[in-house]
């Protein structure tokens, strides 16, 4: 009942955005398919949901697990550009918003990996 290594470990709120991103996606996707006829829309949201769904999954199960500055640092640029990236096409599909996000969130992303990568070399 009571297990004191359970209360030593802090919360993550990495991965708890992580999770919700992923909860959005699917919400995102769904809506995409049922609620919208314009193709270009769907096909908007559809990327949205797969880049929002994939980098939040990333970050619920990385996020708890993270080390280091670069791997924290790699973790928040991904949530930054899967915001930037997804919510660009979202919001041009939905308001119809300008996507001059999308590059920058994409670049973001990118950049959020290659940090990864070093980070994971660097254990």
């Amino acid at each position: 009942m009571f297990n004191p290594e359970r209360r030593a470990q802090k919360p993550s709120l990495l991965a708890c955005l992580g999770a919700l991103l992923a909860a959005a996606a699917v919400g995102l996707s769904a809506y995409a398919s049922h609620g919208v006829t314009d193709a270009v829309a769907q096909q908007h949201l559809n990327m949205a949901a797969l880049y929002a769904f994939a980098h939040g999954a990333v970050l619920a199960a990385m996020g708890k697990r993270a080390q280091g500055l670069l791997g924290h640092l790699g973790l928040y640029a991904l949530l930054l550009g899967t915001l930037l990236f997804a919510g660009s096409l979202a919001g041009n599909a939905l308001w119809q918003w300008p996507t001059r996000l999308a590059p920058a969130g994409g670049t973001t992303l990118m950049l959020g990996w290659v940090v990864l990568a070093i980070a994971a070399l660097r254990r």
